[in-house]
């Protein structure tokens, strides 16, 4: 058996150990994805680096070479910290999910519940002050999310349906019943979307004046950034988190060693839900500040993406998230900068996405690389001492 050349020991030795890959492998395969990127881009004709800077720069990274009145770097990073907080938000609900080895597909469709309650009760409320109504925004949102998500739950424990299906299904279930309630009562004639929810409502402060700048900026940031410390605690310190871990490596072993394996399905769906109730107000009464019917946005559906490239890790969820969300917003600036379609943004994040998703397959082929590069050291070792004994 022949040792591998050079170039597969090194690619080895970077990936390094199990432990290590869980970050080597999500950036090897981010460098995947940009390659890839690159040759689209070569293919029609534009440079791969100056596109990446450009979005770098549409999303206040870089700073761009000139800005419009009231408008610097520092405006276009708040506004990517606006579109980033559901994102992330969104990401964590999956994570919760995985961690009992339940899949919540239905986060896009627990947002938009949560959005339309808290825009209905909270978000037309001219007469409440801003201290009154923004919390009530996130606790209306918190436990909206979390009992259409716990119906997910109950459905599995008590009658062991699928989580897929039941999320899938009430996704549409609330798709449906939002829109004809957003057409038939708060429809904006002009836009066809519903009426912008109440400034004091908002959990963004949209064009606010500060230092001679008009500046959008995200209160939810804080809370999602508290999200993720209570997450890293809840997976790393708790007896719940060791428990849902449990669930999802074994539900029948985790069941003999005591663990309740159908209250704790049903309180990590309504944990996982009300993560997403909270990306859900932080999208409809924040980022965007008004509903648009018939429409399931793709942020709960990216975060399934984004949550794998992050090894379902609160920490790492941090990092996949904000990739994600620079190339979203940054995708506008790359159109009127070097004049690619934006669509090209979606492209390059769907290769990301596309390469995150074979983390499996490229760990599977780094440890069988190993495991050959291994057993061939084990031979020629094995073949020497035989030649040195005779």
């Amino acid at each position: 058996m022949r040792r591998a050349n050079p170039i597969t020991r090194g690619v080895l030795f970077l990936m390094g150990d199990e432990r290590r890959q869980r970050i080597t492998i999500p950036v090897f395969a981010i460098l995947l994805s940009l390659i890839a990127s690159s040759v689209v881009l070569l293919i029609l004709g534009k440079n791969p680096m100056e596109a990446f800077v450009s979005l770098l720069r549409g999303s206040g990274i870089l700073p761009k070479e000139a800005y419009a009145a009231k408008k610097s770097m520092l405006t276009d990073f708040l506004s990517l910290l606006n579109a980033w907080t559901p994102m992330l938000f969104a990401s964590l609900s999956v994570a919760v999910a995985m961690r009992a080895g339940l899949f919540n597909i239905g986060v896009s469709g627990q947002m938009l519940c949560a959005g339309f309650i808290a825009t209905v009760t909270v978000g037309y409320a001219e007469n409440l002050p801003a201290v009154v109504a923004k919390p009530l925004v996130v606790i209306i949102g918190l436990v909206a999310g979390a009992l259409v998500a716990s119906i997910i739950g109950f459905l599995k424990q008590k009658w062991n349906i699928n989580e897929v299906v039941s999320a899938i299904m009430l996704n549409y279930i609330i798709r449906y019943v939002v829109s004809f309630f957003v057409k038939a009562t708060i429809n904006n004639p002009s836009t066809r979307q519903s009426w912008p929810v109440t400034a004091s409502s908002r959990l963004s402060l949209m064009d606010t004046e500060l230092g001679g700048l008009k500046m959008d900026i995200p209160l939810g940031i804080i809370l999602a950034v508290a999200a993720v410390i209570l997450v890293q605690f809840l997976f790393t310190k708790m007896k719940l988190g060791f428990e849902l871990r449990a669930i999802g490596g074994n539900p029948v072993a985790a069941r003999y060693a005591g663990v309740n394996v159908g209250r704790n399905t049903v309180l990590v769906m309504a944990i996982s839900g009300a993560l997403a109730g909270l990306a859900g107000v932080t999208y409809y009464l924040g980022y965007f500040g008004s509903i648009q019917p018939d429409v399931l946005i793709s942020t709960g559906f990216d975060a399934i993406a984004v949550c794998i490239l992050g090894n379902s890790n609160p920490i790492g969820i941090i990092f996949s998230s904000l990739l994600i969300s620079v190339i979203d917003k940054g995708s506008t600036y790359l159109q009127s900068s070097i004049g690619v379609r934006q669509e090209i943004g979606a492209l390059i994040t769907g290769l990301i996405l596309l390469f995150s998703a074979c983390g499996a397959f490229i760990s599977y082929l780094v440890n069988r690389g190993r495991q050959h590069e291994e057993d061939a050291r084990k031979l020629l070792s094995g073949a020497g001492g035989k030649e040195a004994k005779a």
